[in-house]
């Protein structure tokens, strides 16, 4: 009931996050980023606590396949799960289990995978990565350009509610984190809360890590 795309930016080093899925609040069960470690999704029968577990493999040191075989092998639920992962070099894994739901597909190149079950055409994952490496622009817009590839494409055999956007630089945080938990358009929702957000973004890391340089935030009461 899930399809989601994991990438590295080779340039930045960025690690990037896009998912959707018929279920509510996808975003805040699947998501795993860490700064200068890696991007993983935990989905499927979503247990939330894997993906802390793989990351916490790679800041050990092993590779993203690696670190999924190691988790899979010891992992006894690992049937039930669809885990997907890209490290700091921008290796890639996938692993889906045997008891994955419906129509399920994979796509993995280095610095970009994607996976999804339930899906309306195992081609899905395949049109998130394809889209993802012909988009131009901003870390951001292209993770927006594949889900609305993947959408394009079929995405889900039923129709998805939930998606998320999530972005980490090496700020400490995630400097991009927009989610719709609920709506009959999250991908019209997504687009409209990033071409909100987007132009805001710089100006929330600077508040951050330089207060002193803060820029006003242009509402009643503020006089800066």
């Amino acid at each position: 009931m899930t399809f989601s795309l994991v990438v590295r930016d080779a340039q930045t080093g960025a690690f990037g996050s896009l998912i959707s899925s018929s279920s509510p609040a996808v975003a805040a069960r699947c998501v795993h980023l860490r700064d200068g470690v890696g991007a993983v999704h935990s989905q499927n029968v979503t247990d939330p606590r894997l993906g802390p577990r793989l990351l916490d493999l790679l800041a050990a040191g092993a590779g993203a396949a690696d670190a999924l075989s190691e988790l899979v092998a010891g992992e006894p639920t690992a049937d039930w799960r669809q885990l997907l992962l890209v490290d700091a070099a921008g290796r890639t894994a996938v692993h889906s289990g045997a008891h994955a739901l419906g129509t399920v597909g994979e796509h993995a190149v280095e610095g970009a995978a994607a996976a999804g079950n339930l899906l309306a055409t195992p081609r899905v994952p395949q049109r998130l990565v394809e889209a993802y490496l012909q988009a131009t622009g901003s870390l951001e817009r292209r993770l927006l350009a594949a889900y609305e590839a993947a959408m394009a494409e079929g995405g889900e055999a039923g129709p998805v509610h939930s998606a998320g956007l999530s972005v980490v630089t090496g700020a400490g945080w995630r400097v991009t984190d927009l989610r719709v938990d609920w709506s009959e358009t999250p991908l019209q929702d997504l687009t409209d809360l990033l071409q909100v957000w987007e132009p805001q973004r710089e100006d929330y890391i600077v508040r951050a890590l330089r207060p002193e340089d803060a820029p006003g935030y242009g509402v009643p009461g503020d006089q800066r």
